[in-house]
């Protein structure tokens, strides 16, 4: 009776993890829209960028590598940080996936962030992204690390959004995902 217990819960937790952690476009679950932040250079691969949805940090990577993050559909900001902030505001429809590419840049002292949303339409870095989505499963940053980042990294968010509502998004051309930009279902297979 164990052995059989055992067997199946071990069987569960396979099903289970793999799932979670499967590589490939996954459909976002009802009531919410997927960003997917896709670094398809390995230019710089040592250097981690640190990512945050509104006022919440949501993950960390490094290199050649990619995020998958789930939230509300409708008005979003997403930014990413390094030796600049950069910012992305976003209108996302529900049940649609979208691909913002993360750009590598030479900054003075460490290197700067890019972030830059694409459709099926610019098809060769669309291409690019896509295989490396198909062939990896996604970077996933801990919810215990997520916690304690965000109560870590609190004064520096609210001091990073005050500036880009009261300075930077009226002074620099932050980039925007518009719904349309959303990838169709067919392409990402």
């Amino acid at each position: 009776m164990k052995t059989k217990f055992f067997y199946i819960i071990a069987f569960i937790l396979l099903v289970s993890s793999t799932t979670i952690f499967a590589q490939g476009f996954t459909a976002p679950v009802e009531g919410k829209a997927v960003v997917y932040f896709v670094r398809v250079s390995g230019f710089g691969g040592a250097i981690s960028f640190e990512y945050f949805h509104q006022n919440k940090y949501i993950g960390i990577f490094k290199g050649k590598n990619y995020m998958r993050y789930e939230c509300d559909p409708g008005k979003n900001l997403f930014w990413a940080s390094s030796e600049n902030k950069e910012f992305i505001t976003a209108d996302l429809i529900e049940g649609r996936s979208y691909i913002v590419i993360v750009d590598i840049i030479m900054g003075a002292w460490k290197a700067r962030v890019g972030l830059r949303p694409i459709t099926v339409n610019d098809s060769e870095v669309f291409e690019r992204a896509k295989e490396l989505i198909m062939k990896k499963s996604p970077i996933i940053t801990t919810s215990d690390k997520i916690e304690k980042m965000n109560e870590k990294l609190r004064p520096f968010i609210a001091e990073k959004l005050k500036m880009y509502n009261e300075v930077w998004k009226n002074e620099k051309g932050f980039k925007h995902i518009s719904s349309e930009m959303a990838i169709p279902a067919n392409a990402m297979k």
